[in-house]
């Protein structure tokens, strides 16, 4: 008897697993694991690493979001959903692993630089950031440490500036200016710092993707551009292009959410969070052709000999 692949448990919260994944769901989750895998690999960690991790993440999100009238699963129902076993799963239940927690330095530099960027006071004429005196005694109001002080008076703006510094975001001229040398708060310079927002921003990447594959509630804006036939020249182009327009967008919606927050804050127990992210890929199509056309530096065929005539 054949397994029914044509059911999906991504919509069925009160049913349990289907008899076989859906083939389609599993091709997808093959092609998206691919790269994290990589990364997985070039950090030192290890199939065993993952795979325990991955036990007590399953147990989590079965016991948070597949709960039923609102009630927790039981141990026996966890152990249906997720395949681990009851005496795992009343570990996990027991001892959970730590949330890693938001580090508060790349959190306040978020903010300073998402001000920098959005508030005209730290602005030019054409909406740029500025190049901003170091002191109050410099710039005054418009100062760096004003503009740390309008985010959090409870540190010092010497320290945040070290830190920015560090990280690569900012810059201090001659004359004692600091210069934001980024177009958002991306560091260049800091592992952690990079493996916090590639956390976040794949967390919620995926996290609007899924959402719209299960086709429950309001889609999430979820759209690309694809082409496969061309040049490393026109791709160079087009990644300007993208790069260019997808900053002025993320500038505008920036600024609006400022002003948002400032004129319309909701009550504390109905905050909501959003985030707009956009991203540019380029890779190598597959090998095609023969090595003798892949070796021409123009891509074209080489000219067929015609044959000798023998006397």
């Amino acid at each position: 008897m054949k397994a029914d692949r044509r059911k999906s448990g991504a919509g069925e919260r009160g049913v349990g697993p289907p008899l076989a994944p859906r083939e389609s769901i599993v091709a997808a989750i093959r092609r998206v694991l691919r790269p994290l895998v990589r990364v997985l690999l070039a950090h030192g960690i290890t199939y065993p690493f993952l795979a325990d991790m991955l036990k007590s993440i399953f147990v989590e999100t079965a016991a948070s979001e597949f709960t039923l009238d609102g009630k927790r699963p039981t141990d026996s129902r966890l152990t249906v959903l997720t395949g681990v076993h009851r005496k795992d799963i009343r570990r996990l239940l027991r001892e959970p692993g730590p949330e890693p927690e938001t580090p508060p330095g790349l959190t306040l530099g978020t903010k300073i630089v998402a001000r920098w960027l959005g508030d005209r006071a730290y602005s030019d004429e054409v909406g740029r950031p500025r190049a901003l005196p170091r002191t109050p005694s410099q710039g005054g109001d418009q100062s760096f440490a004003a503009l740390v002080e309008s985010v959090s008076k409870n540190v010092r703006p010497r320290s945040v500036l070290d830190e920015l510094l560090r990280l690569g975001v900012v810059q201090i001229d001659a004359n004692d200016y600091v210069h934001l040398v980024t177009s958002g708060f991306v560091p260049g310079k800091e592992l952690d710092a990079k493996a916090f927002y590639f956390g976040e921003a794949m967390h919620d990447h995926l996290a609007a993707g899924a959402h719209n594959l299960e086709g429950t509630g309001r889609p999430f804006l979820e759209r690309s551009v694809y082409y496969d036939a061309l040049s490393p020249e026109s791709v160079e182009a087009l990644r300007a292009q993208a790069e260019k327009l997808s900053v002025d967008v993320l500038k505008e919606i920036n600024k609006r959410g400022m002003a948002l927050e400032r004129e319309d804050p909701p009550s504390p127990w109905k905050r909501m969070r959003i985030r707009l992210g956009v991203f540019f890929y380029s890779a190598p199509m597959p090998e095609q052709g023969t090595p003798e056309e892949r070796a021409k530096p123009d891509g074209t065929k080489p000219a067929k000999q015609k044959p000798r005539s023998r006397k």
